[in-house]
C-alpha cells in the first residue's frame, strides 16, 4: 500500500484540525512523520519508552482564516480552488500572472498553480468569459474550495 500526495495532504489538513502534535507512520518501509510545528529533522521514534521521553512538541497559533471574499455579482463565477495548497498566479517567479483583471478566459485556461507536496497542479477557469477579479494572493496558502478569481461569464 502506498500514499499519494493527496493521501498525505488529507492527513495534514486532519492533523491541523486535531488535538495531536505529531504524526508517525510506519507501512512496512515507508515512514511518514508529520509535525505541526513544521520541524521534521529528529530521528524516527521506534518504541513507546522512546515516546514517553520525547520533548513535548510546541502548539502553534491557529492559522488566521482566508480573508472573505464578496459574493460574485449576477453573471459572475468564482474559479475555486481543486484542491489545498500554495497558490501561485504566475509559472515562475519575476514572471507575469497567468491572468489579470480584463484578460479573456475559456475552459482550458490555466490561472494559476497550486503547489502541495512539491508538485505543481494547474489550475484551470473551466468557464468562459472574462477575468473580473483576482481574489487569492500569490504566495499564499490557499484551501480547497477558496475562491481563486471571478469571472463574468460570456
Amino acid at each position: 500500500m502506498s500514499l499519494t500526495g493527496k493521501d498525505v495532504a488529507e492527513i495534514s489538513r486532519l492533523l491541523g484540525e486535531s488535538q495531536f502534535n505529531s504524526l508517525d507512520l510506519k507501512m512496512g518501509d515507508f515512514r511518514l512523520r508529520i509535525r505541526r510545528d513544521g520541524g521534521g529533522g529528529g530521528r524516527w521514534v521506534a518504541d513507546e519508552d522512546e515516546v514517553a521521553e520525547a520533548a513535548p512538541v510546541p502548539t502553534p497559533a491557529p492559522a488566521s482564516a482566508p480573508t472573505p471574499v464578496a459574493a460574485a455579482a449576477s453573471g459572475e463565477v468564482d474559479v475555486p480552488a481543486p484542491l489545498l495548497g500554495n497558490f501561485y498566479a504566475a509559472p515562475r517567479p519575476g514572471e507575469d500572472p497567468f491572468v489579470a483583471v480584463g484578460d479573456k478566459v475559456e475552459p482550458d485556461t490555466v490561472v494559476g498553480i497550486i503547489e502541495v507536496m512539491k508538485l505543481m497542479n494547474s489550475v484551470r477557469a473551466g468557464v468562459s468569459g472574462t477575468v473580473v477579479a483576482v481574489l487569492a494572493e500569490n504566495g499564499s496558502a490557499i484551501e480547497k474550495g477558496q475562491p481563486i478569481i471571478r469571472v463574468k461569464t460570456d
